[in-house]
């Protein structure tokens, strides 16, 4: 069993910038890829960054230059610094992971979403 939890959503102002962090804890073995996905109203949800465990990125191209992922492998979290928002980056934040639970096999865990808001 593996929980993810993502913090640092919130409304901010076009322009402005928010750092959102997800932690993931249980019986992690080790987590390959590690990555974010967003859902804005209306839309599909879709991949954002996603990060390698030896810190290999890919970035989609709408919001490469202003967001960075990154992740601390010791605190088995990962990170999005997202800068230079727009109202159409508003959307609920998901968090996913494909880890590896002790005695078992790779699997793709979910968090529950942390809703961004960018106002104009």
């Amino acid at each position: 069993q593996v929980q993810l939890v993502e913090s640092g959503g919130g409304l901010v102002q076009a322009g402005g910038s928010l750092r959102l962090s997800c932690a993931a804890s249980g019986r992690i073995f080790t987590i390959n890829v590690m990555g974010w996905y967003r859902q804005a109203p209306g839309k599909q949800r879709e991949l954002v960054a996603t990060i390698t465990r030896n810190g290999n990125t890919n970035i989609v191209d709408s919001v490469k230059g202003r967001f960075t992922i990154s992740r601390d492998n010791a605190k088995n979290t990962v990170y999005l610094q997202m800068n230079s928002l727009k109202p159409e980056d508003t959307g609920v934040y998901y968090c996913n992971c494909n880890a590896q639970i002790w005695g078992g096999a790779y699997a793709d865990y979910w968090g529950q979403g942390t809703q961004v808001t960018v106002s104009s």
